[in-house]
């Protein structure tokens, strides 16, 4: 029986548009090109922060992150990120007497924009804060000891096979593929993602896995 949720945040919770535009307009080129140029990269595996040194080459990304931070124009998060079925869903969820956990691979400052929304969820980390981050077998564990959850009643969400499912099962957890987003949609059909013990469309129809 399923206790707790753990959910991923990028393309499970929140949509990833703003943070790629706001990488482009800070390095000064069109949106639609570092848009492709991030689905090109997920296309071949890589991970998609290599879309930025396509763009410049060498590029120092966490210097890059601290000097957009410093200048004001760093990570930004509000309720038009979310997907629209994320405070629904959540909320069914605590009704249910599960317990919701949003845990995904994030900054610090990504955790802290994301409390502030009041979302329901029992509690919100990343990997930042955790010290460990995904597909690593540490951040699964220290997940589940910050959320006090024992794995064997504990199902993580997320929409990357090689990131989240495997590696979550590998943990002990149970797993759910979720259809969304360009890693979600790309990846659906590939053994890793077949993989997953459950799979979803939407984080409504997890209210029926926890309640079987």
């Amino acid at each position: 029986m399923i206790r707790a949720v753990i959910l991923d945040v990028g393309e499970t919770i929140t949509r990833d548009d703003r943070y790629w535009a706001s990488w482009a307009d800070w390095l000064d080129i069109p949106r639609h090109t570092l848009s492709a140029l991030v689905g090109a990269v997920v296309a071949r595996g890589d991970d998609n922060a290599e879309a930025l040194r396509l763009i410049r080459p060498g590029l120092d990304i966490p210097a890059e992150y601290a000097a957009r931070e410093a200048s004001g124009c760093g990570e930004q998060l509000d309720d038009s990120d979310l997907y629209p079925d994320v405070r629904p869903a959540l909320a069914a969820l605590q009704a249910a007497g599960t317990q919701v956990v949003i845990a995904g691979n994030q900054t610090a400052r990504a955790g802290a924009l994301l409390r502030g929304l009041n979302l329901p969820a029992d509690l919100i980390t990343t990997s930042d804060e955790l010290g460990a981050a995904k597909p690593e077998r540490e951040f699964f564990l220290r997940a589940l000891a910050a959320a006090h959850t024992d794995p064997a009643t504990t199902l993580y969400v997320g929409d990357h096979p090689a990131n989240d499912i495997r590696p979550a099962q590998a943990a002990g957890l149970s797993a759910a593929h979720l259809r969304r987003g360009p890693w979600g949609h790309l990846w659906a059909d590939t053994p890793q993602a077949a993989a997953a013990d459950y799979h979803i469309d939407s984080l409504h129809d997890l209210l029926r896995i926890v309640s079987a």
